[in-house]
C-alpha cells in the first residue's frame, strides 16, 4: 500500500511525513515548486504480531509495509497553473491520498494564502483533481467517438458503446462537481478504470494538521465523500514524539494526553478507505503479516504469499487470531479440538485469520 502525502506549501507535508515514519527530513519554510518526491517503506505496528512473535520465538518477524511518499511540487496558485503532467504522472499510482491541510497559525510561517482556512485549501487541491480526471474522461469520449465513426466491428462496437456509456456518467458527476469515488462504481468498473489514472477515483484521507489545542476537525472541514475521512493531528508534536526513543516518547504521550500516534490512527484509517485487512503466516522460521483486500479468498492469500502456493493449491488450515491465542498459541491443541478449519479456494479470509496453505506442485 503506497499512500501519497500532498497539500499545498507551509500545509506541514513533510512534518506529516516525519511523525508518520520517523524520518528527520528537512521541513523547509521556503517551496521552491519543484516537484521533489520521497518515499519511505515502514513497517506497519500490530498487536498481533507482536503476541504471535512472542508465542512462537521465530528466527524472523515481520509485519505489513506501508510506503508513504512525501510529494512536494503544488504551487499556491495552483488555481491558475493546475497540476504539471510530471506531477500527474508521479501521484496517479498511488493506492490513496493523505491530504495534508493546514489548520494552525505561525507568525514565523505565514501562509502563502494570506490566511488560514482549511476548508477553502481541500477544495482548491479537490477542484483540480476534477478539472484532470475531466480532460482524461473527455479525452476518452473523444476517442470512442471517433472509433465508432469510423466503422468498429459489432463486437467492438458493443465495448466502445458501454465505454462511451460509463465515461459520460463519470462527465456528469465531474460536471457536477462530484469526485468519482462517490459514484458507488462496482468493482469491474473501478477494475475497468484503473488504467486511466483518474485522481478524484482514489481514497482521500484529509489529516488537519492543527497546532498544539485539541480542535474538532469537524468544525473547520466539512468533506462529505465516499471513501473519505477526516482525523486531526498535532504534526509538530506528532514528529517530535516519533523521533524519540521509546521510553521517551511514552513519557511525551502521558504528558501531553495522547492515547494513540498518529501513525497508527492514520494507517489504520487508510486500511478502512483503502478496503485492506491483514492475515498471518507462523512457524519456527517467521510470523509474518500481510496485506489482502477484503473479500480475498483463500487462493489469494496463497498467491500473496508465493505464486506456487496458488498454483499448487490442495486446502488452506485456518484459525482466527484470537482463538489460537486462547489456546495459548497451541495449533495441535486447537486442532485436536476442532478449531482449525480446512477451507477451499473460494474461502473469505478474515482479518487476523492465520493461514497456512496446503500445496503440491
Amino acid at each position: 500500500m503506497e499512500l501519497g502525502i500532498i497539500g499545498l506549501p507551509t500545509s506541514g507535508k513533510t512534518t506529516v511525513f516525519n511523525a508518520l515514519t520517523g524520518a528527520h527530513r528537512p521541513t523547509s519554510v521556503a517551496s521552491t515548486g519543484k516537484l521533489e518526491v520521497f518515499s519511505l517503506v515502514v513497517d506497519v505496528p500490530d498487536a498481533r504480531v507482536d503476541a504471535l512473535s512472542a508465542i512462537y520465538q521465530p528466527r524472523k518477524t515481520t509485519y505489513a509495509k506501508v510506503t508513504y511518499t512525501d510529494i512536494a511540487g503544488l504551487d499556491k496558485d495552483l488555481g491558475k497553473t493546475g497540476l504539471s503532467g510530471q506531477l500527474r504522472n508521479k501521484i496517479t499510482p498511488m493506492d490513496a491520498f493523505v491530504h495534508v491541510v493546514r489548520a494552525f497559525e505561525s507568525a514565523t510561517v505565514p501562509h502563502p494564502l494570506d490566511s488560514v482556512n482549511p476548508q477553502r485549501d481541500v477544495d482548491a487541491l479537490d477542484t483540480e483533481f476534477l478539472l484532470a480526471d475531466m480532460v482524461t474522461v473527455e479525452n476518452r469520449l473523444a476517442r470512442v467517438a471517433e472509433r465508432l465513426q469510423k466503422g468498429a466491428r459489432a463486437d467492438e462496437r458493443r465495448v466502445l458503446e458501454k465505454d462511451a456509456a460509463l465515461f459520460q456518467e463519470l462527465q456528469q458527476a465531474l460536471g457536477d462537481g462530484t469526485p468519482l469515488r462517490n459514484l458507488g462504481l462496482s468493482r469491474e468498473q473501478c477494475a475497468h478504470l484503473s488504467g486511466y489514472g483518474l485522481l478524484t477515483l482514489k481514497p482521500v484521507l484529509v489529516l488537519v494538521n492543527i497546532g498544539d489545542d485539541d480542535v474538532d476537525p469537524a468544525t473547520l472541514i466539512d468533506y462529505p465523500h465516499e471513501n473519505s475521512a477526516v482525523i486531526a493531528l498535532k504534526g509538530r508534536l506528532e514528529m517530535e514524539i516519533s523521533q524519540l526513543d521509546p521510553e521517551e516518547a511514552d513519557l511525551f504521550k502521558e504528558e501531553f494526553g495522547i492515547e494513540t500516534l498518529a501513525r497508527e490512527r492514520v494507517i489504520r484509517a487508510s486500511y478502512d478507505l483503502v478496503n485492506l485487512h491483514t492475515f498471518f503466516t507462523v512457524g519456527k522460521d517467521e510470523v509474518r503479516a500481510w496485506n489482502l483486500p477484503v473479500g480475498g479468498t483463500a487462493l489469494d492469500a496463497a498467491a500473496t504469499v508465493h505464486t506456487d502456493l496458488a498454483r499448487g493449491f490442495i486446502r488452506a488450515e485456518v484459525i482466527p487470531f484470537d482463538v489460537l491465542i486462547a489456546r495459548g498459541g497451541d495449533m495441535a491443541a486447537a486442532r485436536k479440538v476442532g478449531q482449525v478449519q480446512l477451507e477451499g479456494k473460494e474461502y473469505i479470509v478474515q482479518d487476523g485469520d492465520i493461514v497456512h496453505i496446503r500445496f503440491s506442485i
